[in-house]
């Protein structure tokens, strides 16, 4: 199976999806976001595959979705409910990591921003490096998250604490919130995702896939999937609001360093 932004590897019982875009930091293009759906596809046809790692390459697991002109979510001309459309359609190919019949980890370094955290949430398993910085800053001035994992794993106080300023927070941090579910010195990352992943294929993969798929039906059941229907439908609404509209405008016209600038303008760090 070929693919152009991420690398496909099998060792045995584990599968690696690499997201390889490190000149972009690893921004989520369509593209790559079609070929992450497409190698999770393959680990779940493959019966010698248990568990999949997915992780970046270069300096950051994510940095977002890829917004400049052409990338992912630029910002054109549309109705909300075609914007509402394209949303969803993004959402899906999320809820292909949750819905994966066999486990997958994440594996988190550098920069997980935005749309890298859409994504990753749905892991069941996520290690993050303790220097790691996770956030969604997006929501200071392009929409809100559409996986809407947040309120779920930190609970609705320290969840508005982040959706509210668009703070990141580091591995460490995340990890004593409960964001992610472990956070280890850097150095040290690679092997302790590795050492969880040899733990959990030692483990038949039809119980993975049951135990699994338990888990995931609590959090359905407390209204997941609808939360990210709504996530969707909010947020084609946000991005017909002045001050969204703007900020593409700004990013058109100049170029996303100054759509950047402009959103943080009054954000001194």
């Amino acid at each position: 199976m070929d693919f152009n932004c991420l690398i496909f590897e099998k060792q045995e019982r584990l599968a690696f999806i690499v997201l390889n875009r490190p000149e972009k930091l690893n921004a989520l293009s369509v593209e790559l976001q079609e070929e992450i759906v497409r190698a999770l596809k393959e680990v779940e046809s493959d019966p010698d595959v248990r568990v999949a790692i997915i992780k970046g390459a270069g300096r950051a697991f994510s940095a977002g979705y890829d917004i400049e002109p052409g990338g992912t979510v630029a910002y054109r001309e549309r109705t909300i409910l075609a914007d509402k459309a394209r949303l969803e359609a993004v959402a899906a190919r999320w809820l292909s990591l949750w819905e994966c019949r066999k486990p997958v980890i994440g594996q988190v370094h550098g920069m997980c921003l935005a749309g890298g955290t859409d994504m990753v949430l749905l892991a069941d398993v996520v290690i993050a490096a303790e220097d790691a910085q996770i956030g969604h800053p997006g929501v200071r001035g392009i929409g809100t998250p559409l996986t809407q994992m947040w309120a779920y794993l930190v609970g609705p106080m320290r969840a508005k604490m982040l959706m509210l300023t668009g703070d990141t927070i580091s591995g460490k941090q995340a990890a004593e919130w409960g964001l992610v579910a472990k956070a280890v010195p850097s150095d040290q990352l690679e092997d302790e995702v590795l050492k969880l992943a040899h733990r959990m294929a030692a483990i038949p993969v039809e119980l993975l896939s049951i135990n699994k798929t338990a888990i995931n039906r609590v959090l359905e059941n407390m209204g997941l999937k609808q939360s990210i229907r709504n996530a969707c439908e909010l947020d084609s609404i946000s991005h017909f609001t002045p001050p969204v509209k703007e900020f593409w405008e700004i990013l058109n016209a100049q170029g996303i360093k100054a759509a950047l600038k402009w959103r943080d303008r009054d954000f001194k760090d």
